[in-house]
């Protein structure tokens, strides 16, 4: 999501790298994140000489930088981890509920879209910083591999279902990137799973503009997020209808994937 226009729009860098099998690839939010990542890049590559690469994009973008999840270290190399957890219902009949998952500069968004669903809502979300769903989706096909050539053994569970396990309410994932980028983790996913992501022709504009024409800011996500919600009989759809005249969504907006 650069917005400096159509021969700089990059939205499947990441898709293409996920191709290449020793490139290890990333799309990180916060410098706790870059810094566990290029230190485990310097281990495998200079001090174990593995034949792997690291690429990792990252955005000109300011803002704050909050202090690492305590123990996260391992979980980011994996490629997610808790970044908040949603708060609890305090002997209170439990809230609805959404996981949501963001990687890259766009979890600034989710993490906005979270206090949103809570403060308007009275829906808690759980936050995941994802900066790999590539590495996600390889840990996940490998773990899927073993249990079909083990049929004898437990199975395993890949690192998305170790996340999700003791969780509840749909998963909502925003990227700034091809919804495809999110979407190589559904398999893995054993409830309903909604993607944002930037596919269309690429537009010179501001980020903000940008991220509403693509629909993946705070207040598509939280949309995205009541209606998954309704979809399960959570809420109400009425919720929905009223969210999208409360953020002045234009109902007969084109669809940016056809224009």
């Amino acid at each position: 999501m650069n917005g400096e226009g159509l021969q700089h729009q990059d939205g499947h860098s990441l898709i293409l790298s996920g191709l290449i099998p020793n490139c290890i690839s990333y799309d990180p939010t916060f410098a706790y994140e870059i810094a566990v990542i290029v230190q485990d890049g310097m281990r495998r590559m200079f001090r174990e000489q593995e034949d792997v690469y690291y690429y990792l994009t990252v955005m000109n973008e300011n803002y704050e930088h909050p202090e690492m999840p305590q123990g996260a270290e391992q979980d980011i190399i994996k490629g997610m981890y808790l970044f908040r957890k949603g708060q609890n219902s305090d002997g209170k009949p439990a809230a609805p509920r959404v996981q949501l998952l963001g990687s890259g500069t766009i979890f600034r968004e989710v993490i906005a879209a979270a206090d949103l669903l809570k403060r308007e809502w009275g829906v808690d979300a759980d936050l995941w910083g994802c900066p790999s769903f590539n590495e996600l989706v390889r840990e996940g096909n490998d773990t899927a591999r073993w249990n079909m050539l083990n049929p004898s053994a437990k199975e395993k569970i890949c690192h998305v279902e170790h996340c999700l396990n003791d969780t509840r309410g749909p998963v909502i994932a925003a990227s700034d990137y091809v919804r495809m980028y999110a979407e190589q983790i559904r398999p893995f996913i054993h409830r309903r799973y909604v993607t944002l992501g930037t596919d269309g022709f690429g537009r010179s504009d501001t980020r903000a503009s940008l991220r509403h024409f693509f629909e993946v800011d705070r207040r598509w996500i939280v949309v995205s997020a009541l209606k998954a919600l309704a979809d399960e009989g959570t809420i109400d759809r009425s919720k929905v209808a009223e969210a999208i005249l409360k953020y002045g969504i234009d109902v007969n907006k084109p669809n940016p994937m056809s224009v």
